[in-house]
């Protein structure tokens, strides 16, 4: 069972419109209510993939039964913890003439101690019903900095891998704790070692800063250009092929969905890669987002290069 955490939980509400005019009142031609936040797509992903989800977060209010009715997919089961405070809600605003978006993300309510002690609870509770763990997006306000360093650190003392996929000070402060796999990007690379990178070489080499650090694998995302992975294994990448994109909304997700996936399933590492580069390219060819068509993938597997660029990282 892939157990995925999703501290910041949302309703996501996909707005399409003919053109996006700020300032202006603006008729919706499609709305889409689902179950959000970066956690929620990979557990969607996962279980679109055959494996078993157990999917934990905070979540309440009247948005938060909302949310969890919102979940649907087949192989997820529910273990959130109900606090008190509501849960958000995100809008993503499709222009159809620029098939460009725009987002408005809430910053999430407040969670008390007492949020966190009964999430550490049931938390500790499915670690030992897990395979691998996977800890995606931010977190909502009262949540100490360090919190995502805690739940590596119980997992690792459980003998799980954990593939955490967040930003800012609650990834830097999670290095410490030794995570298996990151996925940051250029620029989150950039902030977590106060460096500039653009070259290809510099990415290579500040993902190996980052897996010299202590982690077992640094996956750089490039988006269209796929991802360059850093392992004790060597320097790989792992090529997109050109697809008429739809929606790039929950890619990255994917990503992390498709590594777990390939985790869980023994494979080795360039099939891992191939595997994740597929699922994510799959998700860009639908409008829903964290979601792909089985025959898309299949489609695209065979398609998927990965380069070995050294032998060693």
């Amino acid at each position: 069972m892939i157990l995925t955490v999703t501290l910041n939980a949302s309703v996501d509400k996909s707005y399409v419109v003919d053109h996006l005019d700020p300032y202006k009142v603006m008729r919706v031609k499609e709305v889409n209510n689902t179950a959000g936040g970066k956690g929620l797509n990979v557990s969607r992903v996962a279980a679109l993939a055959g494996e078993p989800v157990t999917a934990m977060g905070f979540i309440g209010g009247h948005n938060g039964r909302l949310f969890e009715s919102l979940i649907f997919v087949r192989g997820i089961e529910k273990r959130f913890t109900h606090i008190n405070a509501e849960t958000r809600c995100c809008i993503n605003v499709r222009d159809l003439a620029t098939n460009k978006s725009t987002e408005f993300l809430e910053p999430g309510s407040l969670v008390t101690e007492d949020d966190l002690a009964a999430f550490l609870h049931d938390f500790e509770t499915q670690l030992p019903l897990s395979r691998i763990v996977t800890i995606s997006g931010s977190m909502p306000k009262g949540v100490p900095a360090d919190f995502y360093g805690l739940l590596v650190e119980l997992a690792r003392r459980a003998g799980k891998p954990v593939l955490l996929d967040s930003s800012g000070e609650a990834l830097r402060a999670a290095l410490s704790a030794y995570p298996t796999f990151i996925k940051p990007n250029a620029d989150e690379i950039c902030q977590l070692l106060g460096k500039t990178v653009s070259s290809r070489q510099e990415v290579i080499a500040a993902a190996r800063q980052l897996h010299d650090g202590g982690v077992d694998t640094v996956a750089v995302s490039l988006g269209r250009d796929g991802v360059l992975v850093v392992s004790g294994e060597g320097v790989y990448r792992g090529i997109t092929p050109n697809v008429p994109v739809v929606n790039t909304v929950g890619c990255g997700d994917s990503m992390v969905a498709g590594f777990a996936v390939g985790l869980a399933r023994g494979m080795a590492l360039p099939e891992r890669i191939r595997y994740a580069v597929a699922i994510s390219t799959a998700n860009a060819l639908t409008q829903e987002t964290g979601s792909f068509r089985g025959e898309d993938l299949e489609a695209l597997l065979p398609q998927i290069q990965v380069e070995r660029l050294s032998a060693f990282a």
